[in-house]
């Protein structure tokens, strides 16, 4: 089983989508998030669940999907998964990335 593991960059992404959504609806904005690391946590035993996606900078990167929210992360090994960002869909990633 792998550990999903959050970059920095990850969590500072889920506040300001949490922070967008509360101005208008705290509790939709807390279940957006618990959704998103809910997703997430499904990478802990299915860690290809997502599909590839191959960013400009020529590293192999999944992305599982959640609404219109792109969970963008790396199989680092067989016990560790780092989440590098989560993206709405209307985003291009490959600025991000």
């Amino acid at each position: 089983m792998a550990e999903v593991k959050w970059t920095p960059e990850a969590e500072l992404w889920l506040q300001e989508i949490h922070a967008f959504i509360a101005a208008d609806n705290p509790a939709a904005a807390k279940k957006v998030v618990d959704g998103i690391y809910k997703k997430a946590d499904l990478l802990t035993q299915f860690p290809e669940y997502g599909f590839r996606f191959e960013a400009e900078s020529g590293i192999e990167i999944r992305i599982l999907l959640y609404g219109r929210y792109r969970i963008a992360y790396r199989i680092v090994s067989s016990t560790r998964i780092d989440i590098l960002g989560v993206f709405h869909a209307a985003l291009d990633i490959n600025e991000h990335l």
